[in-house]
């Protein structure tokens, strides 16, 4: 399924029901008292966070959303009938704005949450409301409120712990075969990666994390190049940032200034992604003798100045891998703890 993560739609809460006016008309009793009741409250419109949608694509069909409106009152003192809420499901992850305003209506990060996106009508009043020791015969009543409407803009960000960034062909499609259960498209040219994919790394018995492999990056990218800004978004949410190189690139290209050029567009899209954990991955080194593999490799390392964790791999042998995701696992499960010991 092609991965959708951003649309648009349109939210109509229903009105409120009217009260009414009525007298109560029985035999012996000539003169009888108001009795109209009020009506019924119009359903709320919810989003409800649900780990069984995986994107927004069924929001490119259904646009748009009505909850019922409450029922008018009814005579003897009766009350319209509520109008049942109407609830959506949405992925977890999902960023829910209000399109007039731009503001952030909410963050849709748990299963289960319910966002309220809008308000049903409120019931009218009837007039036995109106009652009172001078006012015996009200003839007045209220109409129910209006529903809120809204257009909402709904972006999906891809809730993982790893992230994995670098350019076209860099391997980290082969890279989270190798180590998960996914299967991203692998081929020889850029680009075979169209929409991120998620694959869960199984350390060992009750460990395991999240891993998210994003569509590569090319210069100009925070600018909307290439396949644009639509995917850095999705490494905002990431714990750690795999930067994953291809040390022997078929174009002969300058690994570093291809790192660089990736740092910059982070730096570009935001500048506080830079101070996150990014760990570096060296892959491909099955490509060239051991020894030149280790000269490349420590060259790399001089000249980008990398202080952070640094891994020489080969995603598609698998050398290496297994040392890094057991390293992933214990930094999460650490950082786990150092923030429930804080907290």
């Amino acid at each position: 399924m092609r991965f959708v993560d951003e649309a648009t739609i349109k939210v109509i809460a229903g009105d409120g029901g009217n009260g009414i006016v009525s007298f109560r008309r029985e035999k012996f009793i000539p003169r009888g008292g108001p009795d109209g009741g009020d009506g019924g409250d119009a359903g709320d419109i919810y989003l409800v966070g649900s780990h069984d949608q995986n994107t927004l694509a069924d929001f490119r069909t259904i646009r748009t959303y009505h909850s019922d409106s409450g029922k008018k009152g009814q005579n003897r003192n009766m009350t319209g009938k509520s109008a049942e809420h109407l609830y959506i499901k949405v992925p977890i992850g999902t960023l829910v704005y209000d399109i007039d305003t731009e503001e952030l209506i909410g963050d849709i990060v748990r299963d289960q949450q319910k966002l309220l996106v809008a308000k049903g009508g409120y019931h009218g009043l009837g007039n036995t409301r109106f009652k009172s020791s001078t006012n015996r015969t009200p003839r007045q009543c209220t109409e129910g409120s209006k529903g809120e409407r809204r257009e909402l803009r709904l972006e999906l960000k891809v809730l993982a712990d790893i992230g994995l960034l670098g350019l076209p062909n860099a391997g980290k499609s082969t890279f989270i075969r190798s180590v998960s259960s996914a299967k991203p498209k692998v081929a020889d040219y850029p680009f075979t990666t169209l929409y991120p994919n998620l694959g869960v790394v199984d350390v060992d018995r009750e460990r395991s994390f999240v891993i998210a492999d994003i569509p590569g990056l090319i210069e100009g990218a925070a600018e909307g190049a290439g396949l644009g800004i639509q995917f850095l978004k999705h490494l905002s949410r990431t714990r750690i940032l795999l930067h994953i190189i291809d040390i022997a690139p078929f174009d002969d290209s300058d690994p570093v200034d291809s790192a660089e050029k990736i740092i910059n567009e982070l730096r570009k899209y935001n500048p506080e992604m830079l101070d996150e954990p990014r760990w570096l991955v060296l892959n491909k080194t099955d490509l060239l003798p051991k020894e030149d593999a280790e000269l490349r490799c420590k060259n790399i390392i001089e000249r980008l100045d990398w202080k952070a964790p640094v891994y020489e791999i080969s995603a598609i042998s698998g050398d290496g891998t297994k040392e890094l995701i057991f390293d992933i696992m214990n930094y999460l499960e650490e950082n786990n703890e150092n923030a429930s010991t804080t907290g």
